[in-house]
């Protein structure tokens, strides 16, 4: 660690760090596939266990909302057990339940063990972070980001990819198998470089805001994910936890401002700079992660292409971000966010526009440079902000402050996740049903956008049902505008992220974190936020 008489770090990372951002780098590729490899097997699940989307969503919800509830453990157990067994340990974990995930033989199961992965995977971030920051120090924070942004990216440019061919090639279990070597690579690695623990016990653990907090979430989001399958939100699976999670957060944010160390600071959103920052990206998130699980699914499902292909086609996304990121990175150590984040933002917006137009046969040209330009902007929104929230923190601010905003990042998530399946469930259950044709496995009436989904899997289903000429067109077209009704809620979000946008700073501040590292503690900051 720095001390104040240390000589200054240099501007580049040097060899070390960068011995260490292996690690840290191939913790989170692992972490961060497995979210966009689940993305495209979601169709897979429906017809594998017989459940409706909004119910295989739960995969990536439940995942979500794991790394959220463990996120505010991050820090104490940091403190407690030490940086490196903590992460081997989270790496172990992770890995242990990608093995479970293959085993499973029903949804049910599939979304338990996937819970337990999250729990594994939401410690990777925050605590890789921590490590890269204290080995890079506070002055190379939009480097750093920068550096470990291109290969993180890796993560949504090849999970769909390779989620789609393991699942043509081999079946969709292989999409869990593939973490267990990794793993295992990944904890011989951190043995060999990360440096040797030092825990240093220093704050008491909110365990009542721990109560209030990760029940109320879960709770809260149960009762919303379960709209479409209930229809009506006076169903008592939908209301009871809906209000029942309210409450607890409620009452979380109300109890949060007693405790010496809460398990959330929220007094920290006194900071103007990071309450702006905070806004944009929980809006942010909501909009693009919540949409952009949609996106191969509607390649699946309208468009009728393979998984791979799927994943192929999700690709620019990807590389658009690598393309501005690091520029984005080295920017935000140079001149205020304000003046970058907003046009980032609009570039988002003008590719998302193109979805909310979608058909059965939208030019693919169209589709790849939306996702591109979409990737450009995402490339230059996340970072920047994340960097700028961080700056005018203090030393003993940044903790708290990169906990806080890691925690709303993943809660984002799963509200943007669980919202648009809602969204478009509710839009898909509108359809017209096919007069005598019933679901064998459910006994439940056939729609002409069920029949449509399913035939795109497998065209022989329209031979076993009593189906009328036209029925299969009219129930595709439906399905393409349900898509496109959701993707219009999307859209308008992120319109709606512009408006905090203009308030993030436009004129360039000096970070608080040199300032306080040379005139006390000497040690450096602990982790900013990291994309998930």
């Amino acid at each position: 660690m720095s001390s104040p008489a240390a000589a200054p770090a240099p501007e580049k990372l040097d060899a070390a760090v960068l011995k260490i951002a292996g690690v840290i780098v191939l913790g989170a590729i692992m972490s961060i596939l497995d979210v966009t490899v689940v993305s495209v097997a979601l169709p897979t699940f429906q017809s594998e266990f017989g459940a409706t989307y909004a119910r295989v969503a739960w995969t990536m919800t439940g995942y979500t909302l794991a790394l959220a509830t463990v996120i505010p453990l991050t820090g104490w157990a940091a403190d407690r057990f030490g940086t490196k067994r903590l992460y081997m340990a989270a790496v172990l974990l992770f890995t242990a339940g990608s093995g479970l995930c293959a085993t499973a033989d029903s949804i049910g199961q599939l979304i338990g063990y996937r819970v337990l992965q999250g729990l594994g995977g939401g410690m990777l971030m925050p605590l890789g972070m921590t490590i890269m920051t204290r080995a890079a120090g506070p002055q190379r924070i939009g480097r750093l980001m920068a550096v470990l942004g291109i290969p993180m990216l890796l993560g949504p440019i090849g999970g769909p990819i390779l989620g789609g061919w393991l699942i043509e090639a081999a079946s969709w279990h292989w999409i869990f198998l593939i973490n267990l070597p990794v793993g295992a690579i990944a904890l011989g690695y951190a043995a060999w470089a990360l440096p040797k623990d030092a825990p240093e016990p220093s704050e008491s653990f909110d365990f009542l805001g721990m109560l209030m907090l990760s029940p109320g979430l879960a709770s809260f989001l149960y009762g919303v994910s379960s709209l479409p399958e209930a229809g009506t939100v006076t169903d008592i699976k939908v209301w009871l936890p809906a209000l029942a999670g309210g409450l607890l957060v409620i009452g979380f944010v109300l109890y949060s401002f007693k405790p010496k160390h809460p398990l959330l600071d929220l007094r920290l959103l006194r900071n103007r700079n990071l309450t702006v920052s905070a806004v944009t990206l929980v809006v942010f998130f909501v909009a693009f992660m919540g949409a952009g699980l949609l996106f191969p699914s509607y390649f699946l499902q309208v468009r009728g292409e393979s998984t791979l292909h799927a994943g192929l086609l999700m690709a620019p996304q990807g590389l658009g971000a690598m393309v501005t990121m690091p520029v984005a990175g080295m920017l935000a150590d140079r001149m205020p966010v304000g003046r970058t984040v907003p046009f980032a933002l609009l570039l988002v917006a003008t590719g998302f526009f193109t979805f909310t137009q979608v058909g059965t046969d939208t030019s693919y040209v169209l589709l790849c440079g939306s996702l591109f330009v979409m990737g450009l902007g995402m490339g230059g929104t996340m970072m920047p902000v994340m960097t700028s929230a961080l700056k005018t923190l203090t030393h003993h601010e940044v903790a708290r402050g990169s906990t806080l905003l890691n925690i709303l990042q993943q809660i984002a998530g799963s509200i943007g996740s669980a919202t648009m399946s809602v969204i478009l469930t509710s839009a898909l259950n509108d359809s017209p049903v096919i007069p005598g044709a019933v679901n064998p496995q459910s006994g439940e009436p056939i729609t002409e956008a069920g029949l449509a989904i399913a035939a795109q899997q497998n065209p022989a289903v329209t031979q076993q049902l009593p189906v009328e000429p036209g029925a299969l067109q009219r129930g595709l077209q439906f399905v393409a505008d349900s898509f496109g009704t959701t993707f219009t809620v999307g859209f308008v979000l992120m319109v709606v992220v512009l408006v905090p946008a203009l308030f993030l700073p436009r004129r360039r501040e000096e970070s608080h974190l040199l300032e306080d590292t040379r005139g006390g503690g000497g040690e450096v900051p602990t982790a900013p936020v990291a994309m998930h």
